[in-house]
């Protein structure tokens, strides 16, 4: 069973409203009505929701977008 988390669920609303404004709609969005005018403001907006989304698959531990790890130089193991 796949799970949704809150990431993937906001990511699909950025992009059915950015789907839907590429129509030529209208669309509800957060409490308030967005158009083509508010194209770039959404495209923002599923940008950072896809790093989120990214970030969570490569296990939340992300720098600059490259994921990491700690040694341990001391000979005692982790």
């Amino acid at each position: 069973m796949l799970l949704m988390s809150t990431s993937t669920d906001m990511l699909a609303a950025y992009l059915a409203a950015e789907s839907a404004i590429l129509l030529g709609k209208t669309v509800a969005f957060q409490g308030r009505t967005v158009g083509y005018e508010n194209l770039a403001e959404i495209r923002k907006g599923r940008a950072e929701w896809e790093r989120r989304v990214a970030a969570e698959r490569n296990g939340g531990a992300a720098f600059g977008g490259m994921a990491f790890s700690v040694a341990r130089y001391d000979g005692e193991p982790q």
